[in-house]
């Protein structure tokens, strides 16, 4: 028995040798190391603030509807662009797709050099009526109030519209002949859908035009939203899901309810809908091992010795990340029953009950992958499944390409402390309709947003800090000076 127990306690000190070794070992600093930090250019500050404040104030607003769209509101803004863009408007070759959405082109002189693409959205979420007075701002207003500019798309997206074109006018003056091609892409309607940039991308595969990389919204810079971390993190978006929207639909014949059948259409509907929600896809954790492998060196030992020991711990890791929907959301595909539909009388039977699951969609799924698994959790033949609305989850794109390392290194210059580590965009942005221009497009905007003021995407009270718009427009200008220079690695 003594050998026993001390065989068993000898296997207990390795196991636990080998966990705390693999924990202080796997993860290493990958980190870009700053040998120089970036000499920012120099903005008047005043003038760049108020050009921001006059954009928000112009209510460009994307409805479902598209007969409600205030064209008077996109000329507005088109004009505010030109008129506070002078050299913009006058070095590079402006075209227009579907009347608003804009596409600027800086040539460059040499040709062997991919292209690469900048892209943003001038158009914004309305404003719901019935909590616009919660606003502390009026929406629309543009204030500038202790150093905060208020207004819808101040973060979401005009902030990037904004940034980029001020570090393109800059650029300019400097009279700097580029090495490589340069291009703005700015949609007018990504928020119900991007018709814009689908023209915008036809015009650019009609052109035969591949680029080195794409640039779009998505990922910020965290602080105190990933749990484990003290540093801000800047995570940037290698892949975003797709997403479906299927529609189950039962037959009934109908009737009076005084004579009910055993099931009814909507009860046979319903069953249905248990099913699907009691069987949920599987969970992976690719994606927070990609976002891991960058930034867990940092984190305690607590964190870091499960995360480097899955061969173990996978079960509880991925529990632990399954209790919170945003953390779920980046491990499978999530289901989610929005619309519901059967009789229009309480005591009539429904002769149609239907019913609209939207799935969004983890990279490696598929909507036929989706479709299947749906069929069989549900497994009755009353039960037909339609497609209403569908986009592919985008493929995963490289960390090793010289636009994320442009990216990355952007960042960290302007702000060592920030940790920047690949991550999977949950929703969808107008990158997605450029899926075959590109092998290489990330998803990131220079803002900084906490566990507050990521509420206020869509929400009340959208927001971004004076300082924190200023240093958009000096991480566009560098990445613009850095991609149009030519160099294959930075500097």
């Amino acid at each position: 028995m003594k050998k026993i127990l001390l065989s068993v306690a000898i296997l207990i000190v390795v196991l636990v040798v080998i966990l705390f070794y693999r924990a202080n070992s796997v993860f290493k600093n990958n980190q870009y190391q700053v040998t120089e930090s970036l000499t920012p250019i120099t903005l008047d500050e005043s003038a760049v603030i108020d050009r921001f404040s006059q954009a928000l104030q112009i209510p460009t607003i994307s409805y479902d509807d598209t007969s409600q769209l205030d064209h008077a509101a996109f000329q507005a803004f088109h004009q505010h662009l030109a008129q506070s863009f002078p050299l913009v408007h006058a070095k590079t070759r402006l075209t227009k797709f579907n009347y608003y959405s804009m596409v600027y082109h800086l040539k460059g002189q040499n040709p062997q050099l991919k292209p690469a693409l900048f892209m943003g959205h001038m158009d914004v979420v309305p404003v719901d009526e019935q909590t616009k007075d919660q606003w502390l701002q009026p929406p629309f207003s543009g204030k500038v109030v202790d150093g905060v500019i208020w207004g819808r798309g101040a973060i979401d997206d005009k902030v990037s519209v904004l940034a980029l074109m001020e570090s393109m006018e800059w650029f300019l003056t400097q009279d700097i002949v580029p090495q490589r091609d340069i291009y703005f892409a700015f949609g007018h309607d990504e928020e119900v859908g991007g018709e814009g940039a689908k023209a915008i991308a036809k015009y650019f595969v009609e052109q035969n035009i591949q680029f080195e990389f794409i640039l779009d919204e998505g990922g910020v810079i965290t602080d105190g939203i990933i749990p484990g971390t003290t540093q801000p993190i800047a995570l940037v978006g290698v892949a975003e899901k797709g997403f479906v929207n299927f529609r189950l639909t039962v037959e009934g014949e109908g009737g009076h309810s005084s004579q009910p059948p055993a099931h009814t259409a909507a009860g046979i509907l319903a069953s249905a809908i248990v099913n699907v929600e009691n069987n949920p896809f599987d969970a992976r954790l690719e994606f927070f091992d990609l976002m891991f492998d960058n930034i867990a060196y940092s984190m305690p030992l607590s964190k870091r010795l499960p995360l480097a020991n899955l061969w173990m711990f996978e079960p509880l890791v991925l529990s632990t990340l399954l209790t919170s929907p945003s953390s779920a959301a980046s491990t499978r595909t999530t289901t989610a029953v929005t619309m519901l539909q059967g009789s229009t009388k309480s005591n009539v039977l429904p002769t149609i009950a239907t019913a609209v699951v939207n799935l969004r969609i983890l990279p490696g799924d598929t909507v036929s992958s989706i479709q299947a698994h749906l069929e069989r959790v549900i497994d009755d033949p009353r039960v037909t499944l339609s497609i209403e609305l569908a986009s592919e989850a985008s493929a995963v794109s490289p960390t090793d390409n010289i636009g994320f390392k442009l990216i990355e290194s952007s960042i960290r210059r302007l702000n060592d402390n920030v940790l920047v580590t690949p991550y999977l965009v949950l929703g969808a942005t107008d990158s997605r309709h450029f899926q075959h221009l590109s092998n290489n497009i990330y998803r990131f905007m220079m803002v900084s947003l906490d566990p507050t003021t990521l509420k206020q995407f869509h929400g009340l009270n959208e927001q971004i800090t004076v300082p924190d718009y200023l240093n958009a427009i000096q991480f566009y200008y560098t990445m613009l000076a850095q991609t149009a220079s030519g160099n294959q690695a930075p500097k």
